[in-house]
């Protein structure tokens, strides 16, 4: 019987396969590129791709597809086979460098935000050598960046790469200034947790709403949801168990490293966390887990929901974007270490990271900004809106004395230096967790919570590796002119601290104090996605984007109006989807309903039985079914008014304000009427068959 390390990774062009196969000197060159970014010849990528084919050939690969990842926030592939003719009517299976590099694709139906005309179809797709090759459904996908004809990024990917580039750059440079001269390179590593609902493929086919929008748009909450806080890490049920067991052998084959999953707080909720690994990597294997999971779930008689709020009334979605810093020496730079040197080291990361979230909070919020997190953020387990970090009482202490030049525990003032007995051996858990915290450290790394259960974590680890790029930058500056250092050092931490620690919080994140409290230091609290999305052109933060060179201005305007557009076409999506259900399922059950209570009474009535229940129950039908039809003409009217005004923001703020409002009143109708009409009329499954219908 084969053990998970016989598997683990055999779909994969990995380290291992590549050694076998290649050249030394090929294998060399290639390392070269993926350490340093050094080029590639192309005469090597021809050997590259040529052994990259005759393994996929063997494993039974017939295509191959540059594997990229557009605006859309999901994959795209385009497959090309390796027959190639030959002049006497047979093929050859060929693969070239070129070919392995550069792909050709057309750009014109992928979201581009005004950077380029529908006509100017030209788009290229560029290998990323970083990132391993695999194999999925016969094809061999190459992970690739996506760009226009002119260069520009249309992808998640490339402005990544370049964060991972610029923030290595300047965490080298301030490390040598430590005297870590042996360290060539710093890599963002994440581990992001997955959350995800699990409901019957049968079910979900008779809700429209789940089918069109991903989130139930109707439906009251049954007598029990997760109260009892009986299904977190609950005993996983057979049919779930066996789909768990199917989708871990599918990942570990393509080198995923999925390692913990169980039950999560509401029912038929679920998570999946993988070990950490190189940021970019991270991506590719986190839309690779949200496609086999959605994909091996129907295996199984069920479908895997990814939106961030799929039930009202219950916990929502999310994805724990675990970051740390790493050394090509092994070094993780949120470990505090045990010697004065390792000490300041660590507290100069920190700070950057302090001072990074505070001034770029707008950015951060914006990195996770959607139609389907604006339901979930500060509702039951998810953060609130308001950016914090939560540092633990143990470090919040010893930060707080070297804001104040004190010694820990000691009220006498008196000068001292950053790492001379200030730090003793902090050990990796000094705190309970905050689970309302958006941005905690949790020992060795920081855990960002706002991030949506569907999201592409390329676009937080883009702003939270560019932000503090920048902050290490503005260190560094100051630290290479310093003629006393230590002195400078511990000038530049105490500062930070103190400028910055509005941003340090501790407490209950739900609590309405918190709201106040938060706005009395300043903080911001963008609520919903356009409020957010209004704040990316602002100039600090296209400066901090441009400056280092991540985003241009020009690509950074395309971003607001594509982030501006896809909300509008959610809202509208689920209005269209809502006003349907409306007329044809929901109003005519209420009716038929209705008429039933009629008829029923008007025979009591005859006979000279009381017919309270059907004429109170009728009446008050009635009354909602007016106001489910009233309500759902107003939405249509609201929703073709907003569909045509003309500007990205103002269309996307009224879709808010009017049409989500409209929506709400809608749901507020027929969800009441739910309550009150026999199950055999309600024309859908309802949450508790939704919610508890897997045995």
């Amino acid at each position: 019987m084969k053990t998970v390390s016989d598997f683990f990774g055999t779909m994969v062009f990995n380290d291992q396969v590549m050694k076998e196969r290649l050249p030394k000197d090929v294998y060399d060159s290639l390392q070269n590129t993926i350490q340093n970014g050094k080029h590639l010849d192309l005469s090597l990528a021809n050997v590259v791709a040529n052994a990259m084919k005759d393994w996929a050939i063997e494993k039974g690969a017939t295509h191959y597809t540059h594997w990229f990842q557009p605006m859309t926030g999901i994959t795209a592939e385009k497959h090309d086979s390796f027959i190639s003719p030959k002049s006497n009517s047979t093929v050859i299976m060929e693969f070239s460098g070129k070919e392995l590099v550069k792909g050709e694709s057309d750009a014109s139906s992928f979201p581009s935000g005004g950077l380029r005309a529908t006509f100017e179809a030209r788009g290229y797709t560029a290998w990323d050598p970083t990132s391993y090759a695999f194999i999925k459904d016969g094809a061999l996908c190459i992970p690739t960046a996506f760009c226009s004809y002119g260069g520009e990024a249309l992808d998640k990917k490339t402005p990544l790469l370049r964060s991972m580039e610029v923030l290595n750059k300047a965490a080298v440079k301030i490390l040598h200034l430590f005297g870590n001269e042996e360290v060539t390179s710093v890599k963002p590593t994440v581990g992001p947790e997955q959350e995800y609902f699990l409901v019957d493929k049968d079910m979900y086919n008779k809700r429209p709403d789940l089918v069109y929008t991903g989130r139930t748009l109707f439906g009251s909450m049954p007598p029990k949801g997760q109260e009892l806080d009986d299904h977190y890490f609950g005993t996983i049920k057979p049919q779930i168990k066996s789909f768990m067991k199917d989708l871990d052998y599918e990942l570990w084959a393509l080198g995923v490293f999925a390692k913990t999953e169980h039950n999560e707080a509401a029912p038929s909720q679920h998570e999946l966390a993988p070990v950490f690994t190189t940021t970019n990597l991270a991506t590719d294997h986190n839309q690779l887990t949200m496609e086999l999971m959605q994909r091996v779930a129907k295996k199984h008689g069920l479908i895997c929901l990814l939106h961030e709020k799929p039930f009202d009334g219950v916990n929502g979605s999310g994805k724990h974007n675990n970051w740390s810093l790493s050394t090509n020496t092994g070094m993780n730079l949120f470990e505090p270490g045990e010697t004065p040197s390792e000490n300041a080291q660590f507290l100069l990361f920190l700070s950057a990271v302090i001072r990074a979230v505070d001034e770029y909070q707008d950015v951060l919020r914006i990195s996770v900004a959607s139609a389907g997190n604006d339901h979930r953020l500060g509702a039951n387990e998810a953060p609130p809106a308001i950016i914090s970090i939560f540092l633990g009482e143990e470090l919040t202490e010893i930060l707080n004395a070297i804001e104040k030049d004190e010694k820990i525990g000691s009220k006498e003032k008196e000068q001292m230096r950053v790492g001379v007995h200030i730090l003793p051996k902090f050990p990796k858990d000094t705190s309970d967790r905050n689970r309302t915290s958006p941005f905690a450290f949790t020992g060795n790394k920081f855990e960002f919570r706002m991030l949506g259960s569907s999201a592409s974590i390329a676009d937080t680890n883009t702003a939270l590796n560019t932000a503090v790029t920048h902050v290490l930058n503005e260190f560094y500056s100051i630290l290479s002119e310093a003629k006393d250092f230590n002195a400078t050092l511990h000038n530049l931490i105490r500062d930070t601290i103190k400028n910055h620690k509005r941003i340090f919080f501790s407490g209950n994140g739900y609590d309405d104090a918190w709201v106040k409290e938060a706005e009395r230091r300043g903080l911001s609290n963008l609520k919903s996605t356009p409020e957010a999305l209004k704040h990316l052109l602002d100039e600090k933060n296209v400066k901090l984007y441009t400056e280092n060179k991540v985003f241009s201005e020009k690509e950074l305007k395309s971003r607001f109006e594509i982030l501006l557009e896809s909300y509008s076409k959610i809202i509208n999506i689920e209005a269209l989807t809502m006003v349907d259900m409306a007329k044809k399922l929901i109003i005519p059950a209420i009716s038929k309903y209705t008429k039933t209570l009629a008829e029923t009474c008007k025979v009591k009535n005859e006979l000279g039985v009381n017919c309270m229940y059907e004429s109170m129950v009728n009446e008050k039908l009635s009354d909602l079914l007016s106001e489910a039809f009233k309500t759902t003409l107003e939405l249509e009217k609201r929703r073709k008014e907003v569909s045509e005004i003309k500007g990205a923001y103002e269309k996307a703020h009224s879709y808010e304000e009017i049409v989500l409002a409209t929506m709400n009143k809608l749901r507020e109708a027929c969800d009441e009427a739910e309550k009150l009409t026999a199950r055999e009329y309600w024309p859908m499954p309802d949450y508790g068959e939704l919610l508890f219908g897997i045995r």
